[in-house]
């Protein structure tokens, strides 16, 4: 059985984290409930839209550098409802 992805409220929450990084920045993507291909798809799309590296861990897309206004862009053009979260 496949683990199933977290339900949430259905607001896409986009941050920018250093946090444990060894001060990398990088932005993370949350509250997505897709399985993780389909997850594991947006976010390589995600990361050529922003022409950078990532990755998705515990269904939470990373990806390097701080690209906050282009991913929110891509999100809503996808159709998801998205908010800037944290400072």
């Amino acid at each position: 059985m496949r683990p199933r992805a977290p339900q949430g409220d259905g607001i896409v929450r986009v941050r920018r984290e250093t946090s444990g990084r060894g001060g990398k920045t990088v932005t993370t993507i949350a509250g997505l409930s897709l399985a993780s291909d389909a997850l594991a798809e947006l976010a390589s799309e995600l990361k050529r839209a922003c022409g950078t590296g990532g990755t998705v861990r515990d269904y939470v897309i990373e990806i390097q550098g701080d690209h906050r206004a282009r991913l929110v862009e891509q999100l809503e053009l996808r159709g998801y409802t998205v908010k800037l979260a944290g400072g």
